[in-house]
């Protein structure tokens, strides 16, 4: 006769969503460094069980974040990629909000300030949104409505993309000719080496013209967006006043923005994630 309970010790522990969506934006950046790779090679790396592993990529497959084939995945091409950057937005939560504190602290009471549309730069926006008399100007529409009626706001309207909520193109560049703030703040898809890269072209180019609107420019940016690059180069960190980044950016980064001549801000905040478990 079979059934009963089993013993707590054998059953074994659910993982914790954010430990489950670490794993998937590992098991992403490691296909998109490849390129493509095979599911049981996959699964081995991992250290998961094949089930675990197909229910991984079922889900970033359903998020058009990979394309999932008979016994292997691949990556999209380079706008997709961005995708991916706003899935890694949803992690590293404790870090972006370190930072955001950090970078709160370089804005003073009747100032102007510009912010472009990086999810790094929302908890930044959401101190932003407590500090008296200031101006925001903005391409996000996201930043635009987290700031509320405290703040004035000037939206750069142009084209608008879904994929960002925020607008891009000549009208932005238009815009951002024409202003000046005492601060701006800006995040980057990826830097390698101290190169910046965006997959986008009309974002690249608005950030490189974002460089020319402020008295100070703060370069924003989680350890996560380190070591990678995108199809679009627009500037080096040595382009900025500052670069405000977490302690777990790579020592070859920080060495680049230091030969830059950039000064550095490095943000202590308590680690996240945990093993993984299948």
């Amino acid at each position: 006769m079979s059934g009963g309970t089993a013993a707590p010790g054998d059953r074994k522990t659910r993982p914790s969503d954010a430990v489950v969506e670490q794993r998937r934006q590992d098991i992403l950046d490691h296909v998109i460094e490849q390129g493509e790779a095979r599911i049981d090679d996959l699964t081995a790396r991992f250290k998961v069980s094949l089930m675990t592993m197909h229910r991984d990529l079922d889900d970033l497959a359903e998020r058009r974040l990979l394309r999932k084939l008979r016994g292997k995945v691949e990556a999209y091409p380079a706008l997709t990629i961005e995708t991916a950057a706003r899935f890694r937005d949803t992690l590293h939560h404790g870090e972006k909000e370190a930072l955001g504190e950090a970078a709160a602290k370089h804005v003073q009471p009747g100032q102007t300030v510009f912010v472009d549309d990086s999810t790094t730069l929302l908890p930044l926006v959401k101190r932003l949104a407590e500090i008296d008399a200031l101006t925001v100007v903005t391409n996000s529409l996201h930043a635009a409505r987290l700031l509320g009626p405290k703040v004035e706001v000037v939206l750069a309207g142009g084209r608008y993309s879904h994929e960002y909520d925020s607008c891009a193109g000549p009208e932005v560049l238009n815009l951002l000719d024409s202003i000046r703030a005492d601060v701006s703040f800006v995040s980057v898809t990826a830097v390698a080496v101290g190169r910046l890269f965006h997959p986008d072209r009309d974002y690249a180019e608005l950030k490189k013209a974002a460089l020319k609107v402020a008295n100070h420019t703060v370069l924003v940016v989680d350890h996560s967006k380190f070591g990678r690059t995108a199809t679009y180069a627009h500037g080096d960190v040595g382009d900025y006043d500052l670069l405000v980044t977490g302690q777990f950016t790579p020592t070859e980064e920080i060495e680049a923005a230091l030969n830059a001549g950039t000064a550095i801000e490095i943000v202590e905040h308590v680690a996240e994630g945990q093993p993984y478990d299948s």
